[in-house]
């Protein structure tokens, strides 16, 4: 059954990405979007807005019968999700299941299976796709027992959820006990589960993801990886495909492990199989699945020409998936940058203001995602993402010098950015030889401190 009308649950340059391919594909958008949004671009570009209720989240687009009922009154007869908020609650496919609203993603049952970290592990396993050394524990005495047959350092991470939320290093086992107690609170306070388990902390590891897509009927294939190691506490800020310096029996092996994670799931729609790469053991590890479309959606875009977005919407009307493997051949490499509106001096913290002035670079192998335009608001309630700048050329080289000319290119007024710290990354000679691993921005940014006090000091 062709779908003629969407809701789009959410809201900034990921809604304004969705209505964009629906556009191409001549169907009505309609924005579920809160007071503080009503103003918004991608207000402006929908065919019709609805308001959800007030700007803080918990209010609005947090709230799933506020979400399907505003669905069935404007009479779409899917939901778009996008990214964050509500799209990886079972709790919101469900109940487009029950009320006969087409969720475009995953099962319920399918995000449920992926949502629960412990769950997650056991599919992967069961899929013959590599975990690290690791497990459940329900008491410090098991965390104990298992932290000595693994060895230091290890790592404790939250079964319930993710983004740094939970998750602590351990260097020393008497350690152990304390560092378990804090990360279950936290748990707690953030997912509403205490649940942790214990894993071997890799050292000098890289985060390279697998893009999926399936038909919900077991056939899946993968659109490459993508190099995510540019974080800071494990937030990303830069990403690419292809990964840097891996050779291509390891791609193969990776490539392989995500499709046959989903093959298992019989996995539908667009989504993320995750993986720790051991630098020190030429091996990778399951991390996790991320069961919905990723920010960093668009260098994959870039390179295999494949419009994510559309795929979802064909394969949540039914059409199943037309592709084949032998189909997809990406060409070239592309990186993405995330600005933000944070404040790096000051420890990277959020800048929510009105952009007074926004000019955003074009031109061959460049393209922007962004809702802010001049005077646009960025109100405090939401994640600071402005605007993905992404580029594409024929060898990393190229994609460098153009993402370098982009960012050049890029002006923000009114609200401070990450925009130079962006240029700053990129001419740092350890980030231009590529392959860096996930300590790589500490690392930056300790030795940029230090060079900054030293001039500071003469």
């Amino acid at each position: 059954m062709a779908i003629r009308r969407i809701l789009i649950a959410n809201r900034g340059e990921i809604a304004l990405r969705v209505i964009r391919t629906c556009k191409a594909l001549g169907i009505e958008t309609v924005l579920a979007a809160s007071e503080a949004d009503l103003d918004s671009l991608p207000a402006r570009m929908a065919s019709r807005t609805v308001c959800i209720g007030p700007g803080h989240p918990s209010m609005s687009y947090l709230k799933v019968e506020t979400i399907v009922q505003a669905a069935l009154g404007v009479k779409a007869g899917a939901i778009h999700p996008g990214y964050g908020f509500l799209s990886e609650r079972p709790a919101l496919a469900r109940v487009c299941e029950q009320e006969g609203v087409i969720f475009i993603g995953p099962t319920a049952a399918q995000i449920e299976a992926v949502g629960d970290k412990l769950r997650a592990r056991a599919e992967a396993e069961a899929a013959g796709v590599p975990t690290a050394p690791g497990g459940a524990v329900d008491t410090i005495n098991e965390a104990m027992v298992l932290g000595r047959e693994i060895g230091p350092p290890l790592l404790i991470k939250a079964v319930g959820g993710g983004g740094g939320r939970g998750m602590k290093r351990v260097d020393r086992l008497e350690d152990l006990p304390a560092a378990m107690e804090l990360a279950a609170a936290e748990a707690g306070a953030a997912f509403g589960d205490t649940r942790v388990y214990l894993e071997r902390f890799v050292t000098h590891g890289r985060h390279v993801e697998v893009q999926i897509l399936g038909d919900g009927r077991g056939r899946v294939v993968h659109l490459g990886e993508r190099d995510c190691s540019v974080q800071r506490r494990y937030q990303k800020l830069i990403e690419e495909t292809p990964a840097p310096g891996l050779s291509s029996e390891f791609r193969r092996r990776i490539h392989h492990a995500a499709v046959h994670l989903a093959e298992r799931l019989s996995y539908r729609s667009a989504g993320t199989v995750e993986f720790l790469v051991d630098m020190d053991r030429s091996a990778f590890y399951f991390l996790e699945v991320n069961a919905r479309i990723q920010v960093e959606h668009p260098v994959t875009e870039s390179v295999t020409g494949v419009d994510i977005v559309a795929e979802q919407i064909a394969i949540a009307q039914g059409d199943g998936l037309p592709l084949q493997q032998k189909d997809i051949q990406p060409e070239g490499h592309a990186i993405e940058c995330r600005i933000n509106a944070e404040d790096p001096a000051r420890d990277f913290h959020p800048t929510p203001g009105t952009v007074r002035g926004a000019e955003w670079p074009s031109g061959e192998g460049v393209r922007v995602d962004t809702h802010i335009i001049s005077g646009a608001r960025i109100p405090p309630f939401y994640d600071s993402l402005m605007a993905k700048i992404i580029v594409h050329g024929s060898d990393r080289a190229v994609a460098l010098e153009r993402m370098r000319g982009a960012l050049a290119a890029t002006r923000i007024e009114g609200v401070s950015s990450n925009l130079a710290f962006h240029r700053t990354v990129l001419a740092d000679p350890e980030f231009q030889g590529g392959g860096v691993d996930t300590s790589y921005l500490p690392r930056f940014l300790e030795k940029r401190r230090i060079l900054q006090e030293a001039r500071a000091h003469g």
